[in-house]
């Protein structure tokens, strides 16, 4: 008997509820923080905070590695389509500018030709 470890005399714990029991301090789990934890991501320079948003809440690698992947390619890609389209806009009004200005000078240029009709005798 002389091998087994010193009694520990057991003591009244209150727990994080308010209840009291008889139990051994040393055994008892680490008493956790109360409330949610803060993180402050608006301290975050601007190209981290989605991946501290996403490594926050938990989703993991693979949407810090997407964001920080495929957010400046997006920007690339609608900056390209925005580009391609101004310069389709610019094309389509210098061809009608054509179109009109031809048209006008063929319609100008046979309104004095051939007098044809009735009253012409």
């Amino acid at each position: 008997m002389e091998q087994l470890p010193a009694h520990r005399p057991l003591t009244v714990v209150q727990l994080p509820d308010g209840s009291h029991v008889y139990a051994d301090p040393a055994a008892l789990p680490a008493a956790q923080p109360a409330g949610p934890q803060v993180v402050h991501i608006h301290q975050a320079p601007p190209d981290r905070t989605v991946q501290r948003v996403a490594l926050g809440s938990g989703v993991g690698a693979g949407a810090v590695a997407a964001g920080v992947y495929f957010g400046p390619l997006l920007v690339g890609v609608l900056t390209a389509i925005a580009a391609n389209l101004a310069m389709l806009a610019f094309i389509a009004l210098v061809l009608g500018w054509a179109v009109v200005t031809v048209v006008r000078s063929v319609t100008e240029g046979s309104k004095g030709t051939g007098k044809r009709g009735r009253k012409s005798r």
